[in-house]
């Protein structure tokens, strides 16, 4: 199957004041259409600066990025950015937050909004305003906004990482849902593990800084996915047996196992 986005020989570095800091080295990674990739590795590694080149946010790098045969060379609606904080307009209702720049007077528009306020699970919310809403609400509004643009890639940088357990949980589930039923491509930067392997098709790992690609890890394991099970634990196993000192990774270990 054809790759939806290539990498290759993706370099990064940054000028600083103490001098020249090598984030990324020698990226390689084909990304077909639909799969869902998870990014882990240490804090510092690059997972964030990978996603804003992917993203064309960054274009200052060697190597070449390829979305759909075409070069990333700027920012576009082909590749949605989740962040780790929601960002949406105060002032807007959740409706008019996901139609932003588009007016809800189309009836297409109005259609594709209460269509995505379904699959994200806000029905009966469309004119709450953000701090009305608890964090996993806003998040799954940004998600919307973001899909609403139909984009070819979603780029999700860590968007769990600031909520509650139970909350991360659902939220889990509720991107699951969106990716099962719209099967957008994914690509997802967490520091937790298990978030990992119960998302993925496959776990990308990557090593410290320089940041580089250490293993690719198939997840072959069917949905609904039970994360006590054995063949989740092997597969969590494996993942931290690629890590010599996984404690000085910063790797989130929430299992409790």
């Amino acid at each position: 199957m054809t790759a939806l986005l290539t990498i290759s020989q993706l370099d990064k570095t940054f000028e600083t004041p103490k001098g020249v800091t090598h984030a990324l080295k020698d990226i390689r990674l084909s990304v077909r259409e639909g799969e869902f990739i998870t990014v882990i590795g240490p804090s510092g590694c690059g997972k964030s600066t990978l996603l804003k080149i992917i993203a064309g946010l960054d274009i200052d790098h060697a190597g070449n990025v390829l979305l759909a045969g075409k070069q990333v060379s700027a920012p576009g609606i082909d590749k949605g950015f989740i962040f780790q904080e929601p960002r949406l307009f105060p002032w807007l209702t959740v409706e008019k937050n996901i139609a932003a720049n588009l007016s809800l007077r189309d009836p297409a528009v109005r259609s594709r909004v209460q269509e995505l306020i379904r699959l994200v699970r806000l029905e009966g919310f469309e004119k709450s305003y953000p701090r009305e809403l608890s964090g996993g609400m806003a998040q799954r509004v940004s998600i919307a906004r973001a899909l609403l643009r139909q984009p070819q890639v979603l780029l999700l940088d860590e968007p769990f990482g600031a909520l509650d357990a139970f909350t991360r949980s659902h939220m889990q589930e509720v991107l699951l849902d969106i990716w099962q039923e719209n099967r957008t491509t994914m690509i997802f930067v967490t520091h937790d593990i298990d978030e990992a392997i119960y998302l993925a098709n496959r776990v990308v790992i990557m090593n410290a800084r320089p940041g580089s690609i250490k293993r690719i890890v198939p997840i072959d394991l069917p949905y609904p996915r039970k994360k006590a099970n054995r063949s989740f634990q092997e597969l969590r196993h494996l993942v931290l047996n690629e890590f010599e000192k996984v404690d000085e990774l910063e790797l989130v270990d929430r299992s409790g196992i």
